[in-house]
């Protein structure tokens, strides 16, 4: 994937794996603070001649901490790495995030995993960083811990559009969940987008005039149930319009929530396979409807809404 490699533990690692300078944190959403954090490694990385790095853990530590949350992941770990690839990230560490891991205090992490494990050249991290059990460690550990193993260290400031402001994966999550896509976007760069196989559903749609790909959620944060202006990334590149209901559509009561897009303009076989649809703009919540006619006309509605704003 355009240079990118998965490299998985810290442990037994091979020389020619180690060695680089590396963003550390959890990426979830690969938003604008991350991109900045990333883009000091990769300054890093250009002036001592290393390989550009991200180190990161699977899973979330959030999933360890906190196992019955609802879902937050902003991204599938293969749009992860896409997106991290597009940044010109070379190396993929993924740390298993397991009760050894979590137990390690900060000073053991920095020894035994960024300098023994991966043998970093430099540490990128932002300014709220904090590792180590209990999360002790904090930018002054880092730079501490850096001076005595070796590596070099950089601390992303802040990025935001006002005073003090950050970006923040908690603030795309909350944008997605009030129904503000556009504001979710803003954050991080590009749409929220949605990744998955088309499963096969009741064709009802196909039979009032609007096939939809129908797409699980999976461990993706929830959005606002609703309607939304959408567009669909297909296996073969193309981008298609499209409006979309996210949610257990209250007029047909579906099992789970799932994201039903119906793409402008298209006609073909789509099960199986994998498409990435992106909310684009967020145009009326969940409704229950008194026949399939009246739901079918406000479709038709919807899909007017979402061609005019697309065009914009």
């Amino acid at each position: 994937m355009n240079g990118l490699r998965v490299i998985r533990g810290w442990k037994g690692l091979a020389q020619a794996d180690k060695g680089a300078a590396v963003a550390l944190g959890n990426f979830d959403g690969v938003h604008r603070g991350h991109q900045r954090v990333i883009a000091q490694a990769a300054e890093a990385a250009g002036r001592i001649g290393a390989p550009l790095g991200v180190v990161t853990f699977d899973p979330h530590p959030r999933r360890i901490f906190q196992p019955n949350a609802p879902a937050f992941s902003l991204m599938t770990a293969d749009q992860q790495a896409r997106a991290l690839a597009a940044l010109g990230v070379e190396r993929l560490h993924l740390l298993p995030f397991t009760a050894e891991l979590a137990a390690m205090s900060d000073r053991k992490f920095a020894l035994e995993v960024l300098h023994e494990g991966l043998g970093v050249r430099h540490v990128a991290a932002g300014f709220d960083i904090s590792f180590g059990k209990d999360r002790t460690g904090d930018t002054e550990d880092l730079r501490r811990y850096g001076d005595e193993f070796g590596f070099s260290v950089s601390i992303a400031e802040a990025v935001g559009d006002g005073p003090q402001e950050k970006f923040s994966s908690t603030q795309v999550r909350d944008a997605l969940r009030e129904g503000r896509p556009q504001d979710a976007a803003a954050i991080l760069g590009r749409p929220f987008a949605i990744e998955g196989p088309v499963q096969m559903g009741a064709q009802l749609g196909r039979t009032l005039g609007f096939p939809t790909a129908n797409v699980p959620l999976g461990d993706y944060v929830q959005p606002k149930f609703g309607v939304y202006a959408t567009r669909t990334r297909l296996p073969d590149g193309r981008l298609l319009d499209g409006v979309a209901s996210l949610g257990v559509n209250p007029t047909v009561i579906l099992p789970e929530p799932r994201l039903e897009v119906w793409l402008f303009d298209f006609d073909g076989d789509l099960y199986g396979q994998t498409i990435e649809t992106d909310l684009i703009a967020y145009l009326r919540p969940e409704a229950k409807f008194p026949s399939l006619e009246a739901m079918t006309e406000q479709v038709m509605a919807d899909a007017e809404e979402a061609k005019r704003i697309l065009r914009g």
